[in-house]
């Protein structure tokens, strides 16, 4: 650089001497002086134009279409000096020769990114930092702007850099496609060249443009010892000497002809005063959004319910650095996969996107099926409360805690839906939903299964039924305006989807993994590895690398005062006629007097009905069957959780109800002293209706039963067991006169009994004191419906003579088996209030 400097002074001595000796020769011949500009003052006005372009108007200058120039230092000359101002942003970048080991580097870094904030507008652009020779060292003077959340906190590992730089090349091609007045700069400040294949990762930035709106300050390329570095875009470049630098000619903006530089030393600019630094951090914190969520207001329309689902639907989640973010069920991305760890804000996504949805379409555009697996309350938000009476009013069936059985009856329901709406377009002669005719229009369903892994759980029958509905709707729901959202903490691993999860989850191009829900991405991409909660990567391409955006979104539950608002103003507007969801609720017991059907029974209306609980399917149907004359007409209840005295007391009522005061007759024999309080209850309550009622032990039990098989009775009669099992050994005894035992007078009443209007309604403690007492189990016809508690599945199985038989008991669950109608289904019991439920069943 010496040289360079002497070379430079040499060449102004000449300059000057010549023009002093031209000027004499004008004078002596009479000439006018020449108006020559001299070198002062050539480096005068550019002193004069560089201070005015190193000073402009604070935030009046966009960086991400045009370059804007940035001071990096002073030029020194014989005649004075002059500001360097280098072009960064709007596609160009700068380099150094040197890393941020020497202080001068790591000066110049800093005040560039000092000065490139002050220049933009405020909240346009963000910075983030790499630093692997000194472990963050190189930005702590700038800790003010991280703390403003300007800065992000430097990456210093390889796995840092890694992802930091997937951040930045997911930057760039979203600033490629979004309008240019909402770009926002990306400053990538690199202490050292990081590793080859990092740094070539850099170096295509320097390539992608101003489109992608990424500005790259590079210390320490090309790196020593590279044969090849990779090459940079428009970047300009420095070079350290000793006492001062030299500058290369920027892109586009030449310091000189022959592509030599600038031919003047330059003295690079150091740190700016600490107190410039806060007070930058003060004026821009307020305007970055960078790592403040959105609101929950900002994924609102400005009009509801003004959007039409013809095309498809689409609802704004969140925002990628300051751009909103809108997904879509359409043809593109009919079907979503979400995955992420508990706790990740699964919940909070799918609330999210549900109410986004609702604000924009009305119920005849959108309807809401909505499945809940876990234990949690995900969506009593949407149906109606003791506390809130409001509803969503697109909400058409909502599970909570469902059980496998209520979500394979919503799948079948769906294909139902499906099926219908495909003869609608046939009719119509249209293949879209898009070209119906308004009379004919139906909205489109979005079918949401939180932990969805519970219901296809398994190999049994349930779990191949659903995994087989799943790919049925996978595959036809984009034709016909059903869409899926699957939604689970893990996507593998479930054993019933072994050789088919290609054919279903690739029906579900749009993933959505949150925090420790890779899995829904290829394996390959690690867009999801290191996601703060509140964030998602949304990927179009199936999980494949290159197709993801990050965005954050708002944590619903922390708005709650605006949910309920929204909700009610959707409930105030709802349609006419508008019905609450059917709404199953896995938790909750199911009670005799709640039921609409024993509401409304009458007297006198066909044949008695047995009600003995709540069917687990789409509309909560009542459970029941009828007593008519075919022989075998009789309720059988075993298990030994108490809950088959309930069941019993339910019966009773259900057909007393359907007879006028004295028409039926009643005997109830309490055999257990478990069932002593349900039998009292149902005998007053039998009497308060007008019925007459007689309590029988096990003595006078023997005797009734001679009574009924030898001289059947006029008029209804019900034989209500209370732990029938008990009375076996007095059954069991030979009438020394008849030779008959009570077990032979039963099994008369069983076949014959029903062709009189006599029926038994029996509560059996095992399967094979019923099997006994009936006679075997050719004669297991004889009760036909059957409802087990807390029965093991093999073991009804082999009852009934069903080895394929899937059930598992569990708490408030029966099986309800009707052997004339060939109908097994999983009910919810009625229960009595007067009984706390069974612990072991």
């Amino acid at each position: 650089m010496g040289r360079l400097a002497a070379a430079y002074g040499q060449a102004v001595t000449a300059h000057r001497q010549a023009r002093d000796r031209l000027e004499r020769a004008r004078l002596a011949l009479g000439a006018p002086p020449a108006d020559v500009t001299g070198a002062a003052e050539v480096v005068a006005r550019l002193a004069r134009l560089g201070g005015r372009l190193a000073a402009p108007t604070p935030g009046a200058t966009p960086l991400t279409e045009a370059p804007a120039g940035v001071r990096v230092g002073e030029a020194n000359t014989l005649d004075g000096g002059f500001p360097v101002l280098v072009p960064l942003g709007g596609g160009c970048h700068l380099t150094v020769d040197a890393d941020a080991r020497d202080p001068r580097v790591g000066e110049l870094l800093r005040a560039l990114v000092l000065r490139l904030l002050a220049t933009a507008p405020a909240g346009t652009v963000r910075v983030a930092g790499i630093d692997t020779v000194a472990f963050g060292a190189t930005f702590l003077p700038l800790r003010p702007l991280l703390d403003a959340g300007v800065l992000a906190p430097p990456a210093t590992t390889a796995a840092e850099v890694a992802a930091l730089l997937d951040e930045a090349e997911r930057h760039a091609r979203a600033a490629q496609h979004a309008a240019p007045a909402a770009r926002e700069l990306l400053v990538l400040v690199a202490a050292a060249a990081p590793s080859p294949p990092d740094l070539a990762r850099l170096a295509a930035l320097t390539h992608a443009g101003p489109s992608a709106a990424v500005c790259v300050l590079l210390a320490g390329h090309p790196p020593a010892g590279a044969a090849h570095p990779p090459p940079l875009g428009a970047a300009t470049a420095l070079r350290l000497m000793q006492r001062y630098a030299h500058v290369g000619d920027p892109p586009g903006y030449p310091f000189s002809g022959d592509g030599s530089g600038l031919a003047a030393p330059v003295v690079l600019d150091g740190d700016l005063p600490p107190a410039t630094v806060a007070a930058l951090a003060g004026h821009l914190g307020p305007a970055v959004r960078r790592d403040a969520p959105p609101t929950f207001a900002d994924l609102l329309p400005a009009r509801r319910w003004a959007g039409s689902s013809a095309a498809g639907l689409s609802t704004v989640v969140g925002r990628a650095g300051r751009q909103p973010v809108t997904v879509a069920f359409d043809d593109a991305t009919p079907h979503w996969l979400v995955a992420g760890r508990t706790g990740a804000g699964k919940t909070v996504f799918l609330l999210d996107v549900l109410y986004g949805l609702a604000a924009r379409y009305s119920p005849a555009q959108l309807q809401l099926w909505l499945l809940d697996f876990k234990e949690g309350v995900s969506f009593t938000e949407f149906v109606p409360t003791e506390r809130d009476p409001s509803w969503l009013p697109h909400a058409r069936a909502v599970g909570i805690e469902s059980d496998r059985e209520y979500g394979l009856a919503v799948l079948r329901e769906l294909r139902r839906e499906l099926n219908r709406r495909a003869g609608v377009l046939k009719r119509h002669g249209v293949t879209k939903l898009a070209d119906l005719p308004g009379d004919a229009a139906v909205p489109r369903i979005v079918a949401v299964v939180d932990e969805f892994q519970v219901l296809i759980a398994g190999t049994d029958a349930v779990a191949r039924e659903a995994v087989d509905l799943l790919e049925e709707l996978a595959r036809k729901g984009r034709s016909y305006g059903v869409h899926l959202v699957l939604a689970s903490q893990a996507t593998t691993g479930i054993e019933s989807l072994y050789g088919r999860a290609e054919a279903i989850f690739g029906q579900f191009p749009l993933r959505v993994a949150l925090p420790g829900g890779a899995g829904a991405l290829d394996p390959l991409n690690g867009a999801a590895n290191a996601l703060p909660i509140g964030a998602a990567v949304l990927n179009t391409a199936a999980g494949a690398a290159g197709a993801d955006t990050v965005v954050r979104f708002p944590d619903a539950y922390a708005a709650r005062a605006d949910l309920a608002r929204l909700r009610h103003e959707l409930w105030r507007d709802r349609p006419a006629g508008d019905s609450p969801p059917a709404v199953f609720r896995g938790y909750e017991p199911a009670r005799l007097e709640d039921d609409p059907t024993f509401a409304g029974l009458r007297p006198g209306v066909g044949p008695p009905v047995v009600l003995v609980g709540r069917t687990v399917d789409v509309a909560g149907s009542t459970a029941s069957f009828t007593l008519d004359a075919t022989p075998g007409r009789h309720l059988a209840v075993v298990g030994t959780a108490t809950a088959g005295a309930d069941v019993l007391r339910a019966a009773a009522l259900s057909l007393a109800r359907q007879h006028t005061p004295g028409e039926a007759r009643f005997l109830l024999a309490p055999l257990v002293a478990a069932a002593g309080p349900a039998a009292d209850d149902t005998a007053a309550a039998l009497a308060a209706a007008g019925h007459p009622v007689e309590r029988l032990d096990q003595a006078a039990l023997r005797d009734r039963l001679a009574t009924l098989a030898a001289t059947p009775p006029t008029g209804r009669t019900y034989l209500v067991l209370f732990g029938a099992d008990a009375a076996s050994a007095t059954l069991a005894g030979i009438d020394p006169v008849t030779f008959r035992s009570g077990h032979d007078d039963l099994r008369v009443l069983l076949r014959e009994g029903p062709g009189h209007g006599v029926h038994l309604l029996g509560w059996w403690r095992g399967l094979r004191r019923l099997a006994d007492d009936l006679g075997g189990s050719h004669h297991r016809d004889d009760a036909a419906c059957l409802v087990a508690l807390n029965v093991p599945g093999a073991e009804l199985g082999l009852h009934l003579g069903e080895h394929d038989l899937a059930h598992t008991p569990r708490a408030d669950r029966a099986l309800l088996v009707d052997r004339h109608d060939q109908r097994t289904r999983l009910i919810v019991p009625f229960a009595w209030a007067g009984h706390e439920p069974d612990e072991e069943s």
